[in-house]
């Protein structure tokens, strides 16, 4: 995580005051809250502000994971990893628990391995694989690259220092390639992101590479919105039958200059589900209104397609957060604040039932759903 050299220039008596102030914090097994707060304090708001990036309540990321029902031997990865999130939890998913303090089996370390994030700032990488180290993964597969550039890879790749630091995780991704050497597509069974959504990309190397880059005429365009080429990028990591849920912001679901995305994505992929997030979920950090679409690529066997099909809608009500951005947590009968199974605070929000501890909500109705319309990833279980 810490470039080759790097020590600590404490000296004893600073080391003790920090280690006193530091040894009753239990950080194994903890509420990753306190991960996400760290994140946000350790990589500047000013640096993650222009373009777009904030980190995914993990409420909405267990929502996410929840109805996508990722399983063992599957291979997930984010795009645009941050404090790396959808990848955690995913963990979660497979393992059956958080993490703790004792070493990993080799069959969950099998299965942890086949988990990736990929994010294009240096910073945020290192941030997040220091705190995925914390939380408990040991290795990790947080790589440096910028997933829409993904022609200049090679160049990143072939550096001796930055393999130090990723090699192994990338030669783990690169068994993910569908066509030998090219970083275009990958083979991947679950994506998961909340992309950057301010700024356009204007290098015309990288629009070129894209479909959604052309105008209607053909032609392209001198910019494009990031999340937009994320929408293409992320089906692009996807194999057939692959899953994927993104965060968008409102205007691609319902502008009508967007009608050309939303038609792009229907003809790669099934639309699972789209949910409307509350305009509180990011706060403080932006107001913006987003949703999330879920979708599965087309696949002769898991997702065969179809002109018509039902789509699940849902819209939360309840964000977690009041209009400041302050987490609002569930009370019990005293009025105290309630704790669940881990002995964490309750986030009272309405995206799923927080292993009974909520009314079911978005995310069970959607297993019905799903269950009722045969989709793969839960009828195969």
């Amino acid at each position: 995580v810490f470039p080759e050299g790097s020590k600590i220039d404490l000296t004893p008596s600073h080391l003790s005051i920090c280690i006193s102030s530091l040894q009753d914090v239990k950080l194994f097994n903890s509420n990753l809250q306190v991960i996400d707060e760290a994140f946000e304090y350790l990589v500047s708001k000013s640096q993650k502000g222009e373009k777009g990036q904030y980190f995914t309540p993990r409420h909405v990321i267990d929502m996410c994971v929840k109805m996508l029902n990722p399983k063992r031997g599957e291979y997930m990865i984010d795009s645009a990893a941050g404090s790396c999130g959808f990848p955690v939890h995913t963990i979660f998913q497979m393992t059956g628990h958080l993490f703790t303090n004792q070493e990993i089996s080799e069959e969950e370390k099998d299965d942890v391995l086949k988990v990736f994030g990929i994010d294009f700032d240096e910073k945020v990488v290192r941030v997040a694989r220091c705190l995925n180290l914390i939380a408990g993964d040991g290795e990790t597969n947080v790589l440096h690259l910028n997933t829409l550039d993904y022609e200049r890879w090679n160049q990143r790749t072939s550096n001796e220092d930055w393999l130090d630091t990723y090699g192994a995780g990338w030669n783990r991704l690169k068994r993910k390639r569908s066509n030998g050497e090219s970083n275009k597509e990958f083979g991947f069974d679950i994506l998961m992101a909340n992309p950057p959504f301010a700024g356009d990309i204007k290098e015309s190397r990288i629009i070129s590479k894209f479909e959604l880059g052309k105008k209607a005429n053909g032609k392209w365009q001198s910019k494009v919105g990031r999340d937009i080429l994320f929408i293409e990028r992320n089906l692009d990591f996807l194999k057939p039958g692959g899953r994927m849920a993104i965060v968008l912001p409102q205007g691609r679901f319902n502008n009508t200059t967007d009608k050309h995305i939303r038609n792009f994505i229907s003809e790669k992929a099934r639309i699972l589900a789209v949910v409307g997030l509350h305009v509180n979920t990011f706060k403080p950090h932006t107001g913006t209104k987003t949703s999330v679409l879920f979708v599965q690529k087309w696949d002769d066997e898991l997702c065969p397609k179809v002109d018509d099909y039902p789509i699940f809608f849902g819209v939360s009500e309840k964000a977690g957060k009041n209009n400041s951005g302050d987490y609002v947590f569930v009370k019990n009968g005293n009025g105290n604040l309630k704790l669940d199974q881990f002995g964490h605070f309750i986030v009272n929000h309405d995206l799923h039932n927080h292993e009974g501890e909520l009314n079911s909500e978005i995310a069970e109705i959607f297993k019905e759903f799903a269950l009722d319309n045969n989709l793969s990833f839960w009828v195969n279980e």
